[in-house]
Parts: structure tokens; C-alpha cells; sequence
């Protein structure tokens, strides 16, 4: 039995699982563990090496040669692949259109779910991703599921691309979206599901203010106890 207090925040693509995490883990001063930006690390180097998502062992092959590490500097979360800063390549729509994907298969989430149940061993902690609540921490004293209205997480993540492809529709965005929705609630492996006892944050009109506030009103018990 994990001794740590866990925060599992499960939930859709660009619902802002991550923001509210960091937020949430600077104000209690837990430590904040992006599970998304591991997957979509592991990505990135299938991308690169042209890895098979079909061959088993040469994927299998590839978790071996892979290391992640996340850090904060500056208030900023960092992704480093195999010593490489890749916290902004990871973001852009090659990762995001193949992510699902590759986190579908069994040997990626095994290795991954290993990384983070050791993670939540050393420190109070607050992680985001798509099995949190359900596979990796089942246990966890509080979990949040967070989801949005498509369209409203569609805006959302066209805001940040556009900055850096221009061309990017709004039309593109929302059917990616979709695709990630359907292949994270379908797959065989550990899928995107609301566990029983998750508490539902719906933050289609929330503000960041008004999110943190329900967030911490939940949590807060547990660290008064």
C-alpha cells in the first residue's frame, strides 16, 4: 500500500489535465508527474526510428533503448528523451497524431505504468493521463475525471498550435481530437474510463481559478486528516 497521497487526474485530450495538475501540484508543493508527455516521448522515438507499432519484439526492443526523464526549471515542466529536451517536439501534430496509438499497445503501457507506480513511491504526488485512477493507482485517495465540451477542447488546442503552424484548422484540431477520443476509449490496454469513485470536473466554463478551487476542495481533506 502507497503511504503517499496520490492525486489521479484522468480524462480527455485538451481538457487542460495538465495545467490544472501543475497548478495544483505548485500550490501544495507535491510533485507533478505528466504521464501524457511520457507516452508521447516514447512516440517521438518510434517516429524517429521508424520503429514497426506491428513487430512486437522490435518494439519491445525499443522501450529497452529508451530512458525519460521529467524535470522543472524555471516553473516550466521539461521532457527529456534520452538526455534530449523534447518538450516541444513531443507537442506538435506527428506526436499527437500516432500517440494514441502507440499507447494502445501492451508492452508501451506496461513499461510506462511500471515507471510511474515507482514514481508515486518516493513523494506525495499529482499525475495526469488517461489510466491513472483505473491502472496505475487504483488506490489513489482522490481522483479526478476531466472532460470538456469537444468543440471547447478543440479551440483550446488550436490556440496553442496555431502559434507555431499557421496553417492548422480549427477542422484538423477537432477531428484529431476525435480520433484520440475514440482509439483511448477503444483500446484493449488499459483504455480511458471514469472510475467509480472519480469525482467529474466538467470545465467547459470554468475558469483556471474557479477549477483549482474545486480541485483543492477535494483534496485538501485528505491532507488535513
Amino acid at each position: 500500500m502507497n503511504n503517499n497521497l496520490v492525486v489521479a487526474i484522468d480524462g480527455y485530450s485538451s481538457c487542460g489535465k495538465s495545467t490544472i495538475a501543475k497548478a495544483l501540484a505548485k500550490k501544495l508543493d507535491f510533485v507533478y508527474i505528466d504521464t501524457g508527455a511520457m507516452y508521447r516521448a516514447v512516440t517521438l522515438y518510434f517516429l524517429r526510428n521508424n520503429i514497426d507499432l506491428t513487430d512486437v519484439s522490435a518494439v519491445e526492443q525499443a522501450l529497452n533503448d529508451i530512458s525519460i526523464s521529467l524535470r522543472t526549471q524555471n516553473g516550466l515542466a521539461q521532457v527529456f528523451l534520452n538526455g534530449e529536451d523534447v518538450s516541444d517536439e513531443i507537442r506538435q501534430m506527428p506526436v499527437a497524431s500516432n500517440v494514441s496509438k502507440v499507447a494502445a499497445i501492451k508492452a508501451v503501457r506496461q513499461a510506462m505504468v511500471r515507471q510511474q507506480q515507482l514514481m508515486g513511491q518516493s513523494a506525495n504526488i499529482i499525475m495526469d493521463g488517461r489510466d491513472i485512477g483505473t491502472t496505475v493507482f487504483p488506490d489513489a485517495q482522490v481522483k479526478l475525471f476531466m472532460t470538456a465540451d469537444p468543440m471547447i477542447r478543440a479551440q483550446r488546442r488550436h490556440k496553442e498550435l496555431v502559434a507555431q503552424n499557421p496553417d492548422i484548422t480549427i477542422n484538423e484540431v477537432y477531428e484529431n481530437l476525435a480520433l484520440r477520443d475514440h482509439d483511448d476509449t477503444t483500446r484493449e490496454e488499459s483504455p480511458l474510463v471514469q472510475a467509480p469513485d472519480a469525482i467529474v470536473l466538467d470545465n467547459s466554463y470554468l475558469t483556471p481559478k474557479e477549477q483549482l478551487d474545486f480541485a483543492l476542495s477535494k483534496i485538501t481533506p485528505f491532507i488535513q486528516s
